[in-house]
């Protein structure tokens, strides 16, 4: 994106949170929701409207695992490793995904169709295992039947 569009969109996003320096956090959600992830040139803009080091700005971003600094797949798979899904199964059912994909946990696919991730809880362990593909919760009884929903999931939302 253009500097000045991304200043504009930005003085924007930073009066929205009554330019307070604070409203760090708030800002950055904000920016990534806009932008969809958050570039070296983004943060260094965010720093400079809300006055604070960039070493501040980058540091609080890449901080919180709910930031990214890399741009997501088309789709996106997360799985949760919380205490119910790792003793049912969620570590066997990421190692199955990573193999399926062809990516490590944390990456996205050369091609920009899949990113895979964890999360440490989804709140529903009596539901164990889970995974959220492209926001939709999806269970199994076993990683291998886990596997199959989650690329019937993405083969169905890739079909025109």
């Amino acid at each position: 994106m253009h500097t000045y569009l991304l200043n504009n969109e930005l003085k924007h996003l930073v009066k929205g949170q009554r330019q307070q320096s604070d409203a760090l956090i708030e800002v950055i959600h904000a920016a990534q929701e806009k932008f969809g992830y958050l570039t070296s040139e983004l943060l260094g803009q965010l720093a400079e409207q809300l006055q604070l080091p960039p070493s501040l700005v980058y540091g609080v971003a890449s901080f919180y695992h709910a930031f990214r600094l890399e741009p997501r797949g088309e789709h996106h798979c997360t799985v949760c490793t919380g205490t119910s899904c790792h003793v049912r199964g969620s570590t066997a059912l990421l190692r199955k995904l990573e193999q399926a994909f062809g990516i490590s946990c944390g990456e996205t696919a050369a091609d920009g169709s899949i990113s895979l991730d964890t999360v440490r809880c989804l709140g529903v362990c009596g539901l164990a295992p889970l995974a959220v593909f492209d926001g939709q919760i999806i269970r199994a009884d076993s990683p291998s039947e886990m596997i199959d929903k989650v690329i019937l999931a993405l083969e169905n939302k890739s079909t025109p």
